[in-house]
């Protein structure tokens, strides 16, 4: 972005600093260039993270820049978290810090509040009504990163009675595709409870083909349009799973267990029956309403055992003649995607453990993806564009899952990010799906693959959804869109109604229906909400374990640069703190460039990509918030 022109009208959003300062956030016109623009403490006082604001900015000599004269134009937010302060005989709210930097006043109606009290209140033209209390005993942060991102913790009594309806909805076949004899089994983590998909695999014929049949739960069936319970779990539009608390897009009654293809027990579902050949093309796919019967729960850690070591478990006997051709069909679709390139999704990830007696976290495990985590990713990648594809040539809408090729811009970006992190690149003007799988081949067992990793995937930008059909940049697919988890997606909820209506005969489908692009939108928006989300409740309990640390060194990575200072990740841990600009050496004052991938000092630049030691200095749990400290 051009700083030499001073100063300057903009639009822009709220960012807000827990120190009590602010930054005025706004992107050029058809760039990725990002202007951030600090606020000064008085001038934040009456506007909230997320605030839509219209200004002037304004640059100083050493090329920072300042917002002064902000009006307020828009405010999503309609709900704050906040503890009560009671002063001269009125109550006031102390905004949780990520969201607000002042004290509001407090409209308690007839509810009995004291100091301290945590609350949540709704905003309203700039005024704040109670909701509810948090109880005591009740996990204050939780409530806290609930509130921050307009979460739903609850559903209402009407959406419940739907529910209770739902369940009264038979598993039975009638004039769906009986698959019960068919042997079938779930892949899930141990702990997971809402299953939505299963696999099941018919041997070779003479032609060398098999066919692999995924087939996922029909909520469709049981969660009907225009019911309360819909609208809820339109509005939700994802499952928030938070480290001690999992939030569902529909309720345990029916994700946990009337919809779940729990063993032993009839579920309807749709299938997708692909015929994969030996060179791991799919050269057919078929989609029809079914009927299944799980004949086996297995964990990813039983099934990595077979395809490794050959290891059959006793859960896995059922089944055992038709493991080896899971694994064959794993195979040939891991040749296949492998010559189109595209980088693989299963990724490490940090597990929290909890004292069973006293709830408190008691460590922090790395979860590294096994081949049984790569198996059913294949499968699903392979059932979403194959159902992605049956839909565009149909002319149906969809909700499709697209991620553009990065631009000349971001290829720059990530070839300087390989640099300072030790690895060559080269890449070109133009990064193809071969290329960038040839650099996630390089990472694979680097000591800092998961930092990494996390810089590559925001390198690359978000995908998104859309009822435009596009190509998917990140797995090398001409098409692609959810449909194997409609338990705890709404996207792929969408996309089942669509396949159950032409299944069923409708053929007054819009190719690119507005509405479904409407619904995109907010399921788009849903979906980055639930992602920090889960975010902020990791860097919560980061802080919590964090604490009994302090003082001690690691080996980091740079992961993310931001106004006020550097994000580094620790390596080999998924666990993230903040390096302080007005702590680093080098001449200070810092500022991030223009494309915030570089801090910039009079004498040293801190770079995304670069490897660092640090320290722990200090943990705020009710911010979520380390705090780490530069070790030259």
């Amino acid at each position: 972005m051009d700083t030499s022109v001073s100063p300057r009208a903009v639009t822009g959003r709220i960012d807000v600093h827990p120190r009590g300062f602010g930054f005025l956030t706004v992107q050029a016109p058809g760039t990725q260039e990002v202007l951030s623009a600090f606020i000064p403490p008085p001038d934040l006082n009456p506007l909230l993270a997320g605030d839509i604001v219209t200004g002037t900015v304004t640059a100083a000599a050493d090329g920072r820049w300042t917002a002064s004269a902000l009006t307020l134009v828009e405010r999503p937010r309609t709900r704050v978290y906040g503890e009560v302060v009671a002063r001269k005989g009125a109550f006031f709210l102390r905004i949780d810090r990520e969201v607000g930097n002042a004290d509001w006043a407090l409209d308690a109606g007839t509810t009995r509040v004291q100091q301290g009290d945590a609350v949540v209140a709704s905003i309203h033209e700039g005024k704040l009504t109670l909701l509810y209390k948090v109880e005591p005993g009740e996990d204050r942060s939780l409530e806290r990163i609930i509130a921050r991102h307009a979460l739903n913790k609850d559903f209402s009594p009407e959406a419940l009675e739907d529910a209770r309806v739902a369940r009264e909805v038979p598993h039975e076949v009638g004039a769906r595709r009986d698959l019960r004899e068919v042997p079938t089994v779930t892949v899930d983590a141990p702990s997971t409870r809402d299953i939505d998909d299963a696999i099941s695999v018919l041997p070779a014929g003479p032609d060398g083909a098999l066919r692999l049949l995924v087939s996922i739960a029909d909520v469709s069936e049981f969660v009907k349009e225009g019911t309360a319970l819909d609208a809820q779990a339109r509005e939700r539009a994802t499952s928030v799973y938070m480290a001690g608390r999992v939030l569902p897009m529909l309720p345990e009654a029916l994700s946990s267990d009337w919809l779940s293809l729990v063993p032993g027990k009839e579920r309807r579902c749709l299938t997708v029956e692909l015929r994969i050949d030996p060179q791991g093309r799919v050269t057919a796919a078929d989609v029809y309403e079914s009927v299944i019967r799980s004949w086996a729960r297995l964990n990813y850690d039983e099934v990595a055992a077979f395809l490794d070591k050959g290891e059959v478990s006793a859960p896995m006997e059922p089944v055992r003649d038709v493991m080896p051709w899971f694994r064959l069909a794993a195979a040939r679709l891991a040749v296949a995607r492998g010559a189109r390139g595209g980088m693989e999704f299963a990724r490490d990830e940090a597990r929290f453990t909890f004292d069973a007696a006293t709830g408190e976290v008691s460590g922090l495990v790395s979860e590294q993806p096994t081949s049984a985590h790569g198996m059913i990713e294949r499968f699903m990648v392979a059932a979403n564009e194959a159902i992605a594809t049956w839909m565009l040539v149909r002319g149906l809408p969809g909700v499709f899952r697209v991620h553009e090729q990065p631009d000349p811009l971001r290829v720059a970006d990530l070839n300087a990010f390989a640099e300072h992190s030790g690895f060559a690149a080269g890449f070109g003007r133009e990064l193809t799906p071969l290329a960038l799988s040839a650099f996630d081949r390089q990472i694979v067992g680097a000591a800092a693959e998961p930092a990494l990793r996390s810089v590559l995937r925001r390198s690359l930008g978000p995908s998104r959804y859309t009822v435009k059909p596009g190509p998917h940049f990140g797995l090398a697919a001409p098409l692609y869109l959810h449909f194997t988890s409609p338990i705890r997606r709404y996207a792929d909820l969408a996309v089942h109604r669509t396949l159950k209506g032409y299944l069923q005969g409708r053929r007054d489908y819009l190719d690119e229906d507005p509405a479904v692009e409407t619904l995109a939108v907010h399921i788009n928006a849903r979906a980055r909400a639930a992602t920090r989300a889960e975010a902020d409740r990791h860097h919560v309990l980061e802080a919590r374990w964090l604490a009994g640390h302090v003082g001690k060194q690691f080996s980091a990575r740079i992961v993310r640069v931001r106004p006020f200072g550097l994000v580094a990740q620790l390596d080999g841990m998924l666990v993230e703190g903040m390096l302080p600009a007005e702590g680093l050496p080098g001449g200070g004052p810092f500022r991030p460039d223009a494309r915030e991938l570089s801090l910039v000092g009079k004498e040293r630049t801190f770079t995304v990509g670069m490897p660092v030691k640090v320290k722990v200095a200090s943990t705020d749990e009710q911010l979520g918030r380390v705090e780490l400290a530069l070790v030259e």
